[in-house]
């Protein structure tokens, strides 16, 4: 009874402390406002220094850790700063997982975080997919039997480095593993034949676009309309090309081509260029930049 009334007197001491503690902040914060400067600053770099440092209460301090990454991100991803964004994101995440090694939320979304390219609506992160898979690895090595971390991997792979040999390679250990769904066999396979096959794309973005995590579902929603924009762009090019095989000439501009002014999936216009004569979004469009990895062309235009 000892144990248990020391226990409950230490935690009501820490959880009294962590109260006054946000309070005085709280206070500092509204009077005193932090510099900038020293809001950056990350007092302790070191994982297993932090968990030596926070005795029992790792899960606290992790979850902690993953306020101030969400924070963090979200300051940078919407700010002007052009030097030292996101310096402080990897070893953040770093903290986090080492403090809670089974933070499920923080690998899966700190990847997306990390590997997000910079000028993207949705995302605007550093574009670190190296950093973003070794993040997932740690995920593994401290979750060996759970395949998502496999899986992720292989998307990250797949949607932001184009490196289809290396995604096809971790959709087979995700689908090597107990539990795994049947359906991440034929990606694997996909990849291995493919050269950015934009059906495999889909399958990944609307697996992704079921879960539970609303940044995630939206991030994949982003990636369907992405994919549909490049298929319209297709079709659209090759109207153009159909075009100058019945009259020697290129059309003037969408009225005559069209008839009228196609949009992309996210409302905006697309544009043709009179001199290039080609398709493309527009500049403003919210689905700029169209991945690297989808954007070979896979409509011909054979005109018969």
């Amino acid at each position: 009874m000892t144990g248990r009334l020391t226990a409950a007197v230490t935690l009501a001491g820490a959880l009294a402390g962590l109260g006054l503690s946000a309070a005085v902040l709280h206070a500092r914060d509204t009077r005193y406002p932090t510099p900038p400067a020293t809001e950056r600053l990350l007092y302790l770099r070191s994982g297993r220094v932090a968990d030596r440092v926070m005795l029992s209460f790792d899960a606290l301090a992790a979850d902690v850790y993953w306020i101030r990454v969400i924070q963090h991100y979200g300051r940078d991803a919407t700010s002007n700063r052009t030097t030292g964004r996101f310096e402080l994101l990897e070893p953040l995440l770093d903290l986090t997982t080492t403090l809670d090694p089974h933070f499920r939320i923080a690998y899966r979304f700190g990847a997306v975080f990390l590997a997000s390219p910079p000028g993207h609506q949705i995302g605007n992160g550093p574009g670190r997919p190296d950093e973003a898979i070794a993040l997932l690895e740690k995920g593994l090595r401290n979750n060996p039997g759970d395949w998502i971390y496999p899986y992720d991997a292989g998307f990250i792979n797949y949607f932001y480095t184009g490196n289809y040999a290396e995604a096809a390679r971790w959709f087979e250990r995700a689908a090597a593993m107990p539990g795994a769904p049947p359906w991440i066999a034929p990606i694997a396979a996909e990849c291995r034949l493919g050269s950015g096959d934009r059906n495999g794309a889909r399958h990944l973005l609307e697996y992704l676009e079921t879960s539970e995590e609303d940044y995630i579902r939206k991030a994949a929603k982003r990636g369907l309309q992405q994919i549909e924009a490049l298929d319209e762009i297709d079709q659209w090019q090759a109207a153009v090309e159909r075009y100058f095989a019945a009259r020697h000439v290129y059309p003037f501009g969408w009225q005559e081509l069209a008839g009228r002014y196609p949009e992309d999936p996210a409302g905006v216009r697309y544009v043709y260029n009179q001199k290039t004569h080609t398709v493309s979004l527009d500049g403003k469009s919210p689905l700029m930049p169209l991945p690297d990895s989808l954007t070979h062309a896979v409509a011909k235009a054979v005109v018969k």
